[in-house]
């Protein structure tokens, strides 16, 4: 039993895990493409 309760739990913490990561991976990509079509479009800094 205690056996079980520990796969479930490790797959819980993979799902939660990939999850934030899967995140990480498509957002900050995402922001400076943006940022960069913002320069190129609008003409406004990186930074803001």
């Amino acid at each position: 039993m205690k056996q079980i309760f520990s796969y479930l739990f490790f797959g819980i913490m993979a799902i939660m895990g990939g999850g934030t990561s899967l995140f990480l991976v498509i957002s900050l990509p995402a922001v400076i493409i943006w940022k960069i079509y913002r320069k190129i479009r609008y003409g406004y800094k990186i930074t803001d």
